[in-house]
């Protein structure tokens, strides 16, 4: 006990020491558009730190860049002894004094759900918008009048418009900044606020629309103003020492194809066409810091550094091959595949993996929720797939045909997890409600609350659950039979207080039931059990060494670059290496030091697990079935030692569920309704939830 009130007593100092951190960087944000730190702050600064070894940009690096940096790195180490100081057995005391902000306040709108939270962050982040504008047009108007318009030779409303136009650019960088943050996968700051990458989605998503918004305002205002005055050739200009209007053009075009392709329409319509053209980011990030400068572009770098980071080291664990152990495909056209995993791999339930299967698609990457729970099958991992789309019809076409597939070549990144199911735990009831392939993030929930009423601690209340699931069709019903623990488990869903309410919205009589087919697949030499980037319990520690030391070569290497290379033959004067050639040279320089940094602690985790996943893959081939790889099976819901599912489910045939109706009953103080399904469905919940104090809302969602 003593040691981890040691442990807690760091994270508080951690705590503190970032929170003090973020609100001095906060202010420089908040006075960067102000004549007071342009013409005192910033000067003042660039002489204290302006030397031969960083030049300009090491005073940009130091303002904008490491502290957000260090607070990654701060992160890592309190979400590391975040694992330890978890007190597993107090879980129903989780502090619900906040739970109001997490009521949604507006449900239907272009913005979707919105939370009280997520409304006063938003209001916050208007707030600072209009400030800046605002400031940024107080300083640069106060001083245009017809005097100074007339030495130029230009009028009034011309000279506001060139005004305009830079403060538009400005104001798009600020929100460029945050941009990355949201996709983060493995990010140390959204988990520190409690968010993962699948729900703050949603968030880039309203941050891409404005960054293009607002740059595309900034060169229209410049085209328009080139015109009138009669510069139109200043679109072909690229300065040696200044702004880049090429590179700016070039950027502002692939970001426009990147927002067309990415509209609801195209994205769910032509999702090739928005996938391959998203990757046009690398060209948007590269010639926007020709445009700027490396120096300028310091103010977007730490979110963009961190998602470099990360999207290599899932580039590493996706050049793994892994072990297929077998496919169940069931009736519904719905395919259950399980994976060999590594027993030290622990996740959470709802946690999200991303696959690629070579025989579909080289390239596609697609996200399903992970079925399975890593406490109660250590060596297996599995997702349930839903044909829908072309890819996953083309899967499910695949495995469902005659001709017997004996092996599958897939990539996988991930899990990624969400917060643990101790949030669960706080309510007394939980109301799950699903719509379709909505129940597979419920499966994994299930099986997590299964695995822990099964635990000899019978100190933790587990809270009554009443799962909704809506199908349009009764042979969708098969997917209420993955709900039951894998079989050869020691674990009863009878001690679980369970009720499931099933409604078929199109089949008013019940259909014979189909029989499901498994497949399981002959392993390869090369296939290896899914593993985490950075394995083990000391991968938060990894990943905050990755930051820091990364960011250590990258000064080091520019350092020694600039004092002994450049600047003895340039002087800082740009006159033989342009502000284009050391922004290269200086993000070149960066990707490098992140590529070193990480692949030397990916292949340092490899070698040091090698023995163990040896002995695992010892241990899966015992597992392997003889062939006939294929067979069928009729597999009844009661056929389980387990409590049967018969007895806790009602079906409900050509009706929808009135979830006003349901709701209202809910007479616990603390309910928690999950929502997992279509938009209306959500809304639907969601509206309900607004107005009644007992209930807790919460969705997964993948249709951005």
């Amino acid at each position: 006990m003593d040691l981890i009130r040691v442990k807690k007593s760091i994270q508080l100092a951690i705590k503190l020491l970032i929170l003090s951190i973020f609100l001095g960087y906060i202010m420089i944000w908040i006075m960067m558009p102000t004549n007071v730190f342009w013409l005192h702050w910033s000067p003042r600064i660039h002489a204290e730190t302006d030397s031969m070894f960083f030049g300009q940009q090491g005073a940009n690096i130091l303002v904008y860049t490491s502290p957000i940096l260090l607070i990654a790195t701060l992160g890592c180490i309190y979400l590391h002894l975040d694992q330890y100081t978890c007190d597993s057995n107090n879980r129903t005391t989780k502090d619900s004094r906040f739970a109001m902000w997490a009521r949604p306040v507006f449900v239907r709108g272009p913005l979707g759900i919105v939370s009280w939270t997520e409304l006063s962050f938003i209001l916050m982040f208007i707030v600072f918008l209009i400030w800046s504008i605002s400031a940024y047009v107080h300083g640069m108007f106060k001083n245009i009048t017809r005097q100074s318009s007339s030495k130029i030779g230009e009028l009034v409303w011309e000279v506001k418009l060139d005004s305009v136009a830079l403060m538009l650019g400005l104001v798009g960088n600020i929100c460029l900044s945050f941009l990355f943050f949201p996709i983060n996968r493995g990010s140390s700051i959204l988990r520190l606020v409690g968010l993962t990458s699948e729900s703050s989605v949603k968030y880039h998503i309203w941050l891409g629309h404005t960054v293009l918004t607002l740059f595309t305002a900034h060169g229209v205002c410049y085209i328009i103003y080139w015109a009138t005055t009669h510069q139109i050739s200043e679109m072909l200009k690229w300065d040696r020492n200044g702004i880049s209007n090429v590179a700016g053009e070039v950027a502002l075009i692939s970001g426009i194809v990147m927002w067309i392709t990415s509209h609801s329409l195209v994205r769910r319509k032509i999702f090739e066409l928005f996938f391959y053209t998203h990757h046009l980011y690398i060209v948007f990030v590269f010639f926007f810091i020709l445009h700027v400068g490396f120096s300028y572009s310091c103010i977007m770098l730490p979110g963009f550094y961190l998602f470099v980071i990360d999207r290599f080291l899932r580039f590493l664990q996706s050049q793994q091959r892994v072990f297929l152990i077998s496919a169940r495909v069931l009736p519904c056209h719905v395919v259950e595949l399980n994976f060999s995993k590594d027993p030290r791999l622990s996740y959470n339930p709802s946690s999200i993996v991303f696959i690629k299967v070579k025989r579909i698609s080289k390239l596609q990457w697609h996200p399903f929720t992970v079925t399975s729970n890593s406490k109660m099958d250590p060596h297996q991992l599995s997702i349930v797939i839903k044909s829908e789309g072309s890819w996953s019809r083309n899967l499910y076409e695949n495995l469902s045909s005659p001709t017997p597939i004996e092996h599958l070549e897939i990539s996988v990144e991930g899990p990624h997890s969400p917060t643990s199911a101790s949030s669960y735990l706080r309510h007394e009831m939980l109301v799950m409600v699903s719509g379709g392939s909505g129940v597979t993030p419920f499966i994994s929930i299930i099986r997590e609350l299964v695995f822990i009423a099964n635990t000899d601690n019978n100190e933790k209340n587990i809270p009554r659950i009443i799962l909704v699931a809506a199908f349009k069709k009764s042979e969708d019903l098969a997917m209420l039979d993955l709900l039951l623990p894998f079989p050869g488990t020691s674990d009863d869903l009878s001690r679980l207080q369970i009720q499931i309410q099933a409604y078929v919205t199109r089949d008013k009589n019940p259909t014979t039931e189909k029989s499901h087919k498994t497949i399981w697949f002959k392993p390869s030499v090369s296939d290896k059990p899914i593993s985490e980037a950075l394995a083990g319990s000391r991968s938060w520690l990894w990943l905050g060494a990755i930051i820091s030391s990364s960011f250590i070569v990258f000064h080091l290497l520019i350092g020694l670059l600039n004092r002994y290379y450049i600047y003895p033959i340039d002087h800082n004067t740009y006159s033989i290496y342009s502000q284009a050639a050391r922004s290269t040279i200086t993000t070149s320089v960066l990707c490098a030091s992140v590529v070193i940094t990480a692949t030397l602690a990916f292949f340092w985790n490899k070698n040091k697990n090698n023995k163990d996943k040896n002995q695992i893959q010892s241990a899966d081939s015992s597992n392997q079935v003889p062939e006939p790889w294929l067979y069928e099976v009729d597999r009844e819901l009661g056929s389980f030692p387990n409590q049967s599912l018969e007895q806790v489910t009602t079906v409900h045939y050509g009706e929808r569920p009135n979830m006003k109706k349901m709701l209202s009953e809910c007479e616990e103080l603390n309910v928690g309704v999950l929502v997992s399904g279509p938009k209306k469905m959500r809304q639907e919940v969601a509206a309900i939830c607004c107005s009644s104090k007992n209930l807790h809302y919460e969705s997964f969602s993948f249709n951005w």
